[in-house]
This record gives structure tokens, sequence and C-alpha cells, in this order.
């Protein structure tokens, strides 16, 4: 999640636009006399000469026509996208964050990927399941992000610690007791409440096997109570109740920590950090490596009035999501990809992603499992709990029980 938000604002138009038939997008994003084909992204951060502008220009070039990319904030992208499918100018190609699809798909915009034509066979599982309704893909992922512990070989050899010795919880707990009677700080993260902190807060929910539809579980206190135990013992800051995932890395890469957990995109930034760094799996509860949510875009084909569109439409998808034109991307954006021939191909390039690809290999959607358009609501309420809990304001038990409620009142 490179910074991965879920577009509430877009769940909010979706459930306004419910009603109203064009929500399908029985439009067409321009004239296919024209030889134009739209595409939209959230990556406004690279310009007309960046690599990933001129790898969508080509693929268009290949599939014979002119790509018009324009690109928008995340959050802007997903409520664009429901008032121009209501309007009736979907765009041909879409590059939409993995959470927001299922919203996509329940306001009636997207394709099947089968129904166009692009192949969905070779694509992890578990990565395209943040994009598969009913057994049906509704995009491609153009690559995989999630969640890891760094870990500082400075700030861990002060305290006698190994770091292949963090198995589950127990150890990982040992670990920041003797780094902070060393002196040195433990473990820095993201609370905050927002989609970052439940993002960052998953993997030990899940590490602990709890249910997102059932929030206020043993296994879910069990989880809440590891984060409020480190802020209350000292083991992590105060401040992890603000921190986002870019200020949690500031606070890591001042080298006075043991542990931070954050993404793949910050590897760029880690060997600039001026430590030896290394990174491991967060650990679930019981031993082995828990399931951290995906992040990541996915090339999506938004209805068209004008069916006979798809065909030059799934050859541009095709092209973007090619192995050769993925290794590509996916080493722009530090991704991992969305296929086990790339991810080979990645590792044997740079040794430092093989932690990441076993963490992608763990990870799962946070839509998945029939969550979908549910998850934005069940995500604030979690979010709202983490912060309740780690304040002091409310025991863990009482902050889930208050989310579970809330979801359910939601519901009703």
């Amino acid at each position: 999640m490179r910074i991965t938000r879920i577009a509430t604002a877009a769940v909010a138009a979706c459930t306004a636009l419910a009603g109203i038939a064009a929500c399908g997008g029985s439009g067409s994003g321009s004239s296919a006399a024209s030889g134009t084909y739209t595409f939209w992204d959230p990556y406004p951060q690279f310009d007309g000469s960046s690599d990933w502008a001129k790898l969508v220009a080509s693929c268009g070039t290949k599939a014979g026509v002119t790509v018009k990319r324009t690109a928008y904030d995340t959050t802007d992208l997903g409520n664009k996208a429901l008032l121009a499918a209501q309007q009736g100018n979907a765009p041909d190609v879409m590059l939409v964050d993995n959470p927001v699809v299922s919203t996509l798909v329940q306001a009636g915009i997207l394709n099947k990927m089968g129904d166009v034509g692009v192949p969905t066979t070779s694509i992890q599982p578990n990565i395209i399941g943040a994009g598969t309704q009913d057994g049906a893909a509704y995009g491609i992922p153009i690559g995989a992000n999630t969640l890891a512990l760094f870990y500082n070989k400075n700030v861990l050899d002060a305290a006698h610690v190994d770091p292949a010795s963090i198995k589950d919880w127990d150890s990982l707990n040992a670990a920041l007791k003797q780094v902070k009677s060393a002196g040195k700080k433990g473990i820095t993260f993201s609370a905050i409440g927002t989609e970052e902190g439940s993002f960052q807060f998953l993997p030990w929910f899940w590490g602990a096997k709890g249910d997102l539809t059932h929030l206020d579980s043993t296994d879910g206190q069990a989880a809440l109570s590891l984060w409020k135990n480190w802020v209350s013992d000292g083991l992590a800051p105060n401040d992890v109740l603000t921190n986002t995932q870019t200020t949690s890395w500031q606070e890591f890469a001042t080298g006075q920590y043991a542990f931070g957990e954050n993404g793949t995109w910050q590897l760029g930034n880690a060997k600039k950090a001026g430590f030896p760094y290394g990174v491991i799996s967060i650990p679930a509860r019981a031993g082995g490596a828990a399931p951290a949510p995906t992040g990541g875009e996915f090339v999506t084909v938004p209805v068209q009035k004008d069916t006979g569109r798809y065909k030059t439409t799934a050859a541009i998808v095709s092209c973007l999501t090619s192995d050769p034109n993925l290794l590509a991307t996916d080493t722009t954006l530090s991704y991992v990809a969305p296929t086990t021939t790339v991810q080979s191909q990645q590792v044997s390039k740079d040794a430092e992603l093989k932690p990441w690809v076993a963490a992608v290999a763990a990870a799962r959607g946070r839509t998945s499992n029939g969550l979908g358009t549910n998850y934005p609501v069940i995500s604030e309420q979690l979010w709202a709990a983490v912060q309740g809990a780690l304040s002091g304001g409310k025991s863990p038990q009482s902050a889930l029980e208050t989310a579970q409620k809330a979801v359910e009142n939601h519901k009703n």
C-alpha cells in the first residue's frame, strides 16, 4: 500500500448512485473511429516523460491506437469513475486501488476479465482475490505490495537479539524487552485513525486468527492488547496514534528503533538510511508468517456502450500485464509481481526482494472472502477501536465490542 487508501467518498457516491441505471456506464470514453482510447491511473507522480507513461503509450501503439492518459489522486479517481459511469463517459481502461474494485463492481461499472478476453490464470490466487467477486475476476493486478518488519541490525546486535529467533509474538516481545533494557527503542508503526492504521493492524489481527466479521472475538482482543501493551510498556512510542506510514518510517530511519512495520515501497529509503537493516515477516501469534493485507492497483475495463472497443482494450491490458512489462513496472513501483514467473526474475535481480515475495504469498485482500463493500465500514470501526484502546480511553475488549456493534447497526 503505497499509502493505499479506501475511497470512502467513492463508497458514499456509489450508495447515492445505486438507484441510477446509468451507474453501469452506458457510454464510451472516446470515439472508436478516432483511434483514441482513454486511460486513467492513480499515479500523478509520473508525468509524460516517465517510464510508466511511455509504457502506457507504447501499449496503445502496439494495439494500433493512441492512448490518452489522465492521472488522478487515488481517492479522486474512485469518485470520478463513478461520476463518469453515471454520465456515460467512463474511460476504456482504468487502474484503481484494489479495495475500490468491489465498490465499482457493485455499481455495475466494471467488466469481468473473462468477458473481454483477458486471461487471469497466471495470477497468484491470493493477489487476484482482491479483485474477485463471486468467482469472477474484474481486473488484473499490476503488482502487489504488503507489510513486513524492517529491523536495524546495529540496535539488535547491541541488545544481543538474533532476528532469526523471532518466530512468534512471545519471541518478539522478548526481543523488544531486551532492546529496551539495552537503552534503545523497540518498534514503531502507524496506528493513525485512517485506512493506514487498519492496514498496519491487520497482520496482527489476522495473525491472531481474528475475523473481520466478528471484530470483538477473543482473538481480535489479543491483537489489540498486544499493541496496547507495547505502548503502555514503552516498547512503542505514543505517537503511533498519529503516525502515518511515512512518519513511522521517518521514526525508524532515525536509527533508534529495533523494528519498523512498513512496506516494499520503503526499500529505496532503507538503502539510504545509513545503517545496516534486514527484513523479516510479521510473526503470527502462534508462529509462522502472519497474513498481511495486499496493496497495489488493478487494471480494469469499465463497461462501454460500444462493445466493439473491448478487443483493442483487451490488447492494451494484456500488453500492460505481460511478463516483461510487469517486471519493468513492478521494479519502478517497488511492487512484487503478481505471477510466480516474474517474481523469480525479480528475486534473481535483487535478492532483497525474497522476504517480500514470501510476505506477498501469505497476504490476503482486504475485501476478499465476500467482504466487498462492507470492508470500508468495518475498517473505519477497526481503526476507531485501535485509537480508543491505545489512547487509554477504552480497554481492547470494550473498544472492539463498540466497533462490532457499530458495524452491525450500519447493516441494519
